[in-house]
């Protein structure tokens, strides 16, 4: 009736000449395996050629401040609307920037405290802590002050000349160190200890502007505490190269700020209140708390103000995140969590006929709150919209109105559509997504027994209500609850200052230079120069991409860019190595029949088959065991999600024993498939003698623990308790679970 969206020859990535047409002004998901071509198809092309056309809509000077997308590799794209992607990528943000303002409800509240609070104040701007006529003037809006630690300044048992001073700009012979050596106050080999009381104000903190000759050079003298806080101590250390931030976290803590109690606003600000309640204890407020509250509020001059704050507030409930406040910092937000937040900006949106994307919005979800964000879908396509949604979780399948199923498999066997139709047919189809819809792992019954205890004693970080729990020892326990009941807290905030040896493996990694992929991250690309080299008689630099062997023109990069004055730079393939990044010298030299440049275009499955040597094969293989074959050795490690850089992680991991492994919800991104194939791999870690502790809401993971730890029974206030302990049989009938309740839902 309105038409679809025409797809003819889509051959992104690994897309084999897709074809399809994709009905508007309904739900669409697009699941498969990890791989399979999913992204490809809904970001790669059909969201990506919506934006490039958006894009060349403005004039060239307004284009000139926005990203630059090329025409996806398609035969033809007909019938796109507008697109709006909600994808995974976390707010990130500097202290300043909260849940509140990525939001907008912080302006809102403003808006609210300027005409209805007392005593009044005027002008939104002076309830801000962003605005200097709002702010702390001793914070400067950041609710923190830096604190120094004097232990990390100063070794007293010294003296100057034996290097007392501990920061590397102070050290013996430095330019500091020689302001101080000539200045004329100090005795240099005298102890710091025996310093008298004007010494010491002397050395910390004298600020006089007073100049010191060094040489032929007046410098200006001053203390090292003055010059530290003023040098040092006033950068954000967000924004610090990894050397400085060391210095400076080894130097500095940070500390509420005494004058506005980490408020972040001014005297007035904090003095100025609605229903007896200031800006700052609004905002410090849990959202489920706050949402009631603004409703509350009897002013009737702001009314359609006040309704749509408590509506936009009531929506973070309805998403699941009620349990956050608004001054929660955005960079502290996971990728599910910064995902739900940007939803809720467009679901009081009036646009129409508009194709929303989204990237797995069930990431991190509890599976009691993943009714309520299909019925959110719902509302989306209900308002005129094209809703794409690529999942894995089979409820949020099952609300489709359209399904396409990628596959068979993964990489360079994938790329197909094996499914194409409504939801009813998928669970008939016999793919492995439709196999896997009823299909459940069973709930264990007889779990490992434990060899000892892991105790947490008294944990009150956050929301946690003086949790204390003994985690049993070489077994596989999972800690689950709904999204905000404690578990991060409870797990990676408590035992690691318990138990330091504890390896946490989340989804960071370190992205490294554009030139970071799978075969450099994992150590592997030292051992195949040297097997090529070793091969051929010759230097092993020479199959470096980044020395003797590189393409002149690309650098080793495989591509060249093209400066378009005020346009982004335009990459293309290297002319001259046709992207395969050596010279044609290098590429003479064969192992196997192979050239350096294969290598790289290998996808992990296919080098496990074709590397024999056994430093090499052991890490692809544990690559393989993680589900990440599809990668190819050359992947840049900027283009993985987040699930995959943790499997990247926990492959390293595969083969030790002993240690005690953390793992924050590792099924992020993975196919129910792939799902089985990683419990495999907890039990293996277990097997080998390890503890394995799993953060995770899947319902499979749980039914194959040894133990479970439930925390809840709500989010935020209302949970921080335990609420069982005992093996997966125990909770499928615990009373007051809502996890116990959702798997004893599925029978």
């Amino acid at each position: 009736m309105y038409g679809s969206i025409k797809i003819r020859g889509a051959r992104e990535n690994n897309l084999k000449n897709v074809s399809l047409d994709i009905p508007k002004r309904k739900i669409t998901v697009f699941t498969g395996v990890s791989g399979s071509g999913k992204s490809s198809l809904v970001f790669g092309t059909i969201a990506a050629e919506s934006q490039r056309l958006i894009n060349e809509t403005y004039p060239a000077f307004v284009q000139q401040f926005m990203p630059h997308y090329g025409q996806p590799d398609a035969d033809e794209l007909e019938n796109i609307s507008a697109a709006i992607i909600v994808d995974q990528q976390r707010l990130g943000g500097n202290s300043r920037s909260t849940v509140a303002t990525v939001t907008d409800a912080a302006q809102m509240l403003r808006v609210i405290f300027s005409r209805s609070a007392e005593p009044k104040l005027g002008a939104p701007g002076l309830y801000s802590y962003n605005d200097p006529r709002g702010m702390c003037p001793d914070c400067e809006g950041i609710g923190q002050v830096a604190a120094m630690d004097m232990s990390a300044v100063v070794d007293e048992s010294k003296s100057l000349n034996q290097g007392a001073l501990l920061p590397k700009d102070f050290a013996v012979d430095s330019w500091w160190w020689e302001i101080f050596n000539n200045s004329g106050l100090f005795d240099m080999d005298k102890p710091i200890s025996k310093y008298s009381a004007e010494e010491r104000e002397n050395l910390f903190n004298l600020d006089d502007g007073r100049k010191i000759k060094v040489g032929k050079i007046g410098l200006t003298y001053e203390g090292v505490v003055s010059k530290l806080k003023k040098g040092l101590g006033s950068k954000d250390p967000e924004n610090l190269q990894p050397h400085v931030r060391a210095e400076y976290d080894r130097i500095f803590t940070r500390a509420t700020c005494p004058a506005c109690g980490g408020a972040r606003l001014n005297t007035a600000a904090l003095g100025s209140k609605v229903n007896g309640k200031s800006i700052a204890e609004c905002s410090a407020m849990q959202v489920s708390d706050l949402a009631p509250f603004v409703r509350s509020i009897e002013a009737p001059s702001i009314k359609p103000m006040i309704a749509a704050l408590a509506a936009r507030l009531e929506n973070l409930v309805t998403i699941g995140l009620g349990y956050l406040s608004l001054d929660r910092e955005s960079s502290t937000l996971s990728g599910g969590e910064s995902q739900r937040v940007k939803m809720v900006r467009h679901l009081g949106s009036s646009l129409t006929d508009i194709t929303y994307v989204f990237d797995e919005p069930s990431v991190g979800l509890h599976p009691h709150d993943v009714a309520p964000l299909a019925g959110l879908m719902q509302q989306l396509r209900d308002k005129g919209n094209t809703v794409l949604i690529v999942e894995h979780k089979p409820d949020m399948i099952a609300i489709a109105d359209h399904v396409v199923d990628m596959g068979p498999f993964a990489g360079s066997k994938g790329g197909e559509i094996v499914y194409e139709g409504d939801f009813d047919g998928l669970l008939k189809s016999g793919t492995l997504t439709g196999n896997h819809m009823k299909k459940h792992q069973p709930i264990k019954a007889d779990g490992r027994k434990a060899r000892g205890q892991l105790k947490i004693a008294n944990a009150k970080t956050n929301n946690l209500r003086d949790v204390s729990v003994s985690i049993p020892e070489g077994v596989l326990t999972v800690v689950t609850g709904v999204a905000g009941a404690g578990k991060s807290s409870l797990i990676q905030g408590s035992l690691p200052a318990a138990y330091p040896d504890t390896v946490i493996i989340d989804q960071n990694l370190n992205r490294g230079s554009s030139r970071s992929n799978t075969a450099t991250y994992t150590g592997i690309l030292d051992t195949v120069r040297k097997t090529f080299a070793k091969a051929n008689g010759v230097d092993a630099a020479l199959f470096s991409a980044n020395s003797k062997g590189a393409c002149p023109d690309c650098k080793g990069l495989g591509v060249t860019y093209t400066d378009l004055a005020h346009m982004d730079p335009v990459a293309s393939v290297c002319e001259t190595c046709e992207g395969k990044r050596f010279t044609e010298e290098v590429l003479q030299h064969k192992l196997r029949g192979k050239a350096i440049s294969d290598v790289y275009e290998m996808s992990v499955s296919e080098a496990t088959e074709f590397f024999t040597e056994p430093a090499i094969a052991k890490i692809l293989r544990g690559l393989d065991d993680v589900g990440l074959g599809y990668l190819t050795l050359g992947q840049p490690l900027s283009t993985l999600s987040g699930g995959e850089r943790q499997r990247l992680k926990l492959a390293a991991e595969l083969g030790k024993s002993g240690n005690i492994y953390v793992l924050d919800e590792p099924t992020t991104g993975l196919h129910m498939n792939d799902v089985d194939t990683l419990i495999g791999l907890f039990d293996r870690l277990v097997d080998a003698g390890s503890t394995v502790i799993v953060i995770e809401h899947n319902l499979d993971v749980i039914s194959r623990a040894d133990w479970v730890i439930d925390l809840g029974p709500g989010a935020g206030n209302d949970g921080g308790s335990v609420v069982f302990e005992g093996t997966p049989t125990g909770l499928r009938g615990a009373k007051g679970s809502l996890t116990g309740a959702a798997l004893a839902a599925r029978g």
